[in-house]
């Protein structure tokens, strides 16, 4: 009889802990379910310099009212937004050192297998974007800055840094689907920032009558490659140039979303400014749904 009552003691404390631990298991799913996140990276284009207000880190000039943050709503899961003004494809993976409170933390550390939606900005800074509109002000519109350094004898090498950008593009597309398996990710391109036709609106855009059509076939040219690189891995690509054009850099300042050299509305030069981050979030928030 004793030892009938310990066996059945034994099968009910067994129970008990089959027990336990489908609640446990039933716990940990409901915890993995409450992770889910939208998860933004990218550079400049993405995180809203000088567009009102700053937020942390400062040294990512970082904007509350960027895309992502705007999209968020829309896309109804909370944000980590990793993006960072000067970021690159290797910031991805790799600290990004940011005056005064840096180093910003690689991007990808955001992303985890809670993830279930990404957004992705990246691809100008790694042709030279800064650099490369520096070089091409010019304050004579006859000259041609730009063709002189950039494409001497024909040889363009805009597109060879294109070129060369695309596999980077890549490896960040895998390390977000090797991180976040079940995510679905949405590279984000750039607006446009000259006109679609004609040779742009100098002085306003100081860029030289010749110099204009080859920055826009450049920026035509890293938006494809952004496209091309999307579809190879499995990524949705959300236009942001098809939604802005009539809105570039050589518009009014009630109509542009991209700011000319000189700013008329609160962001940094030739960069997004609220109006542009809205159409962004727009065209994100649309391809989400």
């Amino acid at each position: 009889m004793s030892e009938q009552i310990a066996s059945r003691g034994r099968q009910a404390l067994w129970l008990m802990l089959v027990a336990l631990v489908a609640l446990a298991l039933s716990a940990l799913t409901a915890v993995g379910a409450r992770a889910a996140t939208y998860v933004a990276l990218g550079d400049s284009y993405a995180a809203g310099p000088l567009v009102p207000n700053p937020v942390l880190p400062l040294g990512c000039l970082k904007s509350s009212s960027n895309y992502p943050r705007l999209a968020a709503p829309g896309i109804g899961l909370p944000l980590r937004d990793a993006t960072c003004s000067g970021a690159t494809t290797v910031h991805m993976t790799n600290p990004q050192n940011v005056d005064p409170d840096g180093p910003n933390p690689p991007q990808l550390n955001s992303v985890d297998a809670g993830t279930t939606v990404v957004s992705l900005t990246i691809g100008g800074n790694d042709i030279g974007f800064s650099e490369v509109a520096q070089s091409c002000i010019t304050l004579n519109p006859f000259s041609h800055p730009c063709l002189d350094k950039y494409s001497p004898g024909g040889v363009d090498q805009l597109k060879a840094r294109i070129d060369a950008t695309a596999p980077k593009v890549a490896a960040v597309l895998q390390g977000i689907k090797a991180l976040a398996p079940s995510a679905q990710v949405y590279v984000v391109n750039y607006p446009a920032i000259f006109p679609e036709s004609g040779f742009g609106c100098w002085p306003q855009m100081p860029i030289g009558f010749q110099d204009v059509p080859y920055l826009r076939s450049t920026e035509k040219r890293l938006n494809s490659m952004l496209a091309t690189q999307a579809a190879a891995a499995g990524a949705t690509l959300v236009d942001w140039y098809a939604a802005s054009i009539g809105h570039d850099a050589c518009k009014g300042s009630s109509t542009r979303w991209v700011e000319p050299l000189v700013p008329g509305n609160s962001a940094a030069p030739i960069h997004p400014n609220k109006a542009g981050m809205v159409g962004g979030a727009l065209a994100l928030d649309a391809a989400v749904k």
